[in-house]
């Protein structure tokens, strides 16, 4: 069995797409199931991955930015979409033996069998939480996908109904595959700890942690009103520490997240660098994660991997991914989503109880499992 593999979304710093077709690719590698693997980037075939060492850096030219204005241009947008699909058509050309993968929603013109991952239906259900000629770009390309897949592939079983019933997709062509998360995650000493959070004014174990983007999606405002509720002694000694870019209209989320830092009781680090994010997970007190909608969680993954108590929304696929490691509660439930914080921050029996039962969740995750099911699905378009 051969496969191809477009390793487009790998661009350091990784985000969560990239991640996963990073991991993805290095594990498919060690599959003896796998005769071959190739890399396709862009328009050619590659011979490795691209290394951690490299980085995108805004392109700041006349050239760069003129690529971006046009970007929001949907005549030219629309002219780069076939120019691409007719390159790396061209480029596919004498691959059909081989299995493409898209890892990423979109699939080019190929005669040999296909796959795709869908990762959430963020672009048609939250499509206000993007910019709109991302969401443009995205539903053309994604309507030809599902013209041109045998085979989906989704990160939850969630997704894999969702998208089932939106495009009334069978289900029968429809394979969830669980993500996973890095062994960087995981239970570290004080000592451990110490620099790094030092570095930034934080303690181990006297903080609550929130990670993610800054959008509406992510139910930011409910958290915020949530930690308020707290007694001003709880706060004071476990301030809320968010951390994550900030998203497409999140103005007022910022406007109440410096209020709430000038009363000092949240401080907002924004980006923070990836090999320094395991450290943050595995010295927080809790982490908490209200999130109205997901495709996987990735987040509360980390946190179990990191030995963290965890308090989310019980919604779309947030329960598949903890189990019955985490306290839960309506994602929109102020009351019951503050009161579920108290108890993860003061409740020393329910903490050790979630902790020891986190890592026993997230040990059922792993990108060696990823890999080996994605395999199986290229078998199955094969056969």
């Amino acid at each position: 069995m051969k496969a191809i593999l477009s390793i487009d979304p790998i661009r350091f710093p990784l985000t969560g797409i990239g991640r996963y077709t990073f991991e993805l690719a290095r594990h498919l590698e060690q599959l003896t199931q796998l005769e071959q693997l190739l890399f396709f980037s862009g328009n050619q075939f590659v011979n490795q991955l691209p290394s951690e060492g490299e980085s995108d850096t805004p392109d700041l030219t006349f050239v760069g930015r003129l690529r971006r204005s046009l970007s929001k241009s949907p005549i030219a947008v629309d002219f780069y979409r076939w120019r691409s699909s007719y390159v790396k058509c061209q480029a596919l050309r004498g691959y059909e033996g081989c299995v493409y993968h898209g890892p990423n929603y979109y699939l080019p013109p190929f005669k040999g069998p296909s796959v795709c991952t869908f990762h959430d239906l963020s672009m048609y259900t939250w499509a206000h939480c993007s910019l709109p000629e991302r969401v443009r770009y995205m539903r053309k390309e994604i309507a030809l996908t599902l013209k041109r897949a045998d085979i989906l592939i989704t990160d939850s079983e969630y997704t894999r109904q969702e998208i089932s019933a939106y495009f009334n997709w069978p289900l029968a062509r429809i394979r969830a595959v669980s993500l996973a998360c890095s062994a960087d995650f995981r239970p570290r000493s004080h000592e451990e700890l110490f620099p790094i959070l030092k570095k930034y004014g934080l303690e181990t174990d006297g903080y609550t942690l929130y990670v993610g983007t800054i959008e509406p999606r992510k139910n930011i405002d409910t958290l915020l009103d949530a930690y308020e509720l707290l007694s001003p002694t709880l706060r004071k000694r476990w301030p809320l520490v968010l951390i994550g870019y900030q998203g497409w209209r999140s103005e007022h989320l910022h406007a109440r997240i410096e209020a709430a830092t000038a009363e000092g009781w949240v401080k907002y680090l924004g980006y923070v660098a990836e090999h320094e994010l395991p450290f943050f997970f595995s010295g927080a007190r809790l982490f908490v994660f209200p999130s109205l909608y997901e495709g996987f969680g990735l987040p509360v993954l980390e946190a179990m991997s990191s030995g963290t108590p965890v308090v989310c929304s019980n919604s779309s696929s947030l329960p598949e991914v903890t189990g019955n490691a985490a306290a839960m509660c309506e994602a929109r439930d102020v009351d019951a989503l503050s009161s579920l914080i108290a108890i993860g921050l003061e409740d020393d029996a329910w903490r050790t109880d979630a902790q020891s039962k986190g890592i026993v969740q997230a040990g059922r995750f792993s990108w060696r499992r990823c890999a080996e099911e994605t395999a199986r699905v290229y078998g199955e378009v094969v056969s």
